[in-house]
């Protein structure tokens, strides 16, 4: 994508979720595109605080988005298309008298060129389908032209929904789609052509996409894990969680050397919330001797104590 659209980067405020931005090359100074990831010389093309930075589609969340947008175009062109066939009905229920006068007058002429082609256009469903209307009634003819146009005002709708990429935009066109597929299946029950076919592979195609890709209806954990894979894509987001992981873990061993005790010290006073220390141990009380008792063992004699002065010796005997 950026290879046709310019580079998304952006300087957030924050000095260390600025730092994992920002890279210092032999050219200059660059920062990491919140693309595709890559570091792009030059200034930031925007900056600012890390919560107000731009949301930027990438990965699975990109794809995705193309392939919404593809089934929005679909929807816009069946819009027109059942469009035409609404202004068509319309026109039709006030000149049907002349229309069927010019295909009384024109159908000999083009049946025998289809004939000499070796086409038989008397089995043709469609001159069936043109005969069959020019029985209908005023008030059968103004109720299809309603029906065509409520349906193309659906399809239009729904292609907003989906090219915008809103989250209601998804369930808007999951019920719209949904609400179709009894009458498809009827129709395809009825008669297997290849349009009714095709529209009805496409209709249930995106169905289990808007199902599993987008997790609606709960599915895969729903919305909350949506946007839990969303995040972890984002560049932005792993930035902000990997400046704050080392300020956390800093915080935290700064804490746990302000509660280890100095060696030789005296111990912190107890505040709120600390454990004092146990009071020591006391000794046992002595008991006394009696009977099958065992008596405590009496003190050693003091040594004799020395004569105070070395040189002093006996008195001899007179």
């Amino acid at each position: 994508m950026c290879a046709v659209r310019p580079h998304v980067s952006y300087a957030p405020t924050e000095p260390a979720v600025r730092a994992r931005l920002r890279a210092e090359t032999p050219a200059g100074e660059a920062w990491r595109c919140l693309r595709c990831g890559t570091f792009v010389p030059g200034p930031p093309a925007a900056s600012g605080p890390a919560a107000a930075a731009p949301r930027v589609r990438r990965d699975d969340e990109l794809r995705s988005a193309l392939i919404l947008r593809a089934f929005a175009v679909e929807r816009f062109l069946r819009g027109i298309l059942f469009a035409f066939i609404a202004y068509a009905i319309w026109r039709f229920k006030y000149s049907r008298l002349s229309v069927e006068h010019a295909f009384n007058r024109e159908y000999p002429e083009v049946r025998s060129l289809l004939h000499e082609l070796g086409y038989n256009i008397d089995r043709s469903g469609l001159v069936g389908l043109i005969r069959h209307t020019f029985t209908l009634d005023q008030r059968t003819l103004t109720w299809l032209a309603l029906g065509a146009a409520a349906y193309t005002v659906v399809e239009f709708l729904e292609a907003i929904a989906l090219w915008g990429l809103r989250r209601w935009g998804e369930y808007f066109a999951f019920v719209a789609t949904s609400a179709g597929i009894p009458y498809e299946l009827y129709e395809l029950a009825a008669k297997v052509t290849t349009l009714r076919l095709t529209a009805f592979l496409i209709n249930v195609a995106l169905l289990v996409y808007l199902v599993l890709s987008k997790r609606l209806l709960g599915v895969r954990g729903g919305k909350t894990a949506y946007d839990a894979r969303l995040r972890s894509e984002s560049i932005m987001r792993a930035a902000i969680d990997a400046a704050a992981g080392p300020a956390a873990g800093g915080a935290a061993d700064a804490g746990a050397a302000a509660a280890e005790p100095v060696p030789g010290g005296s111990p912190p006073p107890a505040g709120d919330g600390a454990v004092p220390d146990p009071a020591p141990a006391r000794p046992p009380p002595r008991t006394p001797a009696g009977d099958g008792a065992v008596p405590d063992p009496a003190p050693a004699p003091a040594p004799a104590s020395a004569p105070a002065e070395a040189g002093q010796a006996s008195s001899p005997p007179r």
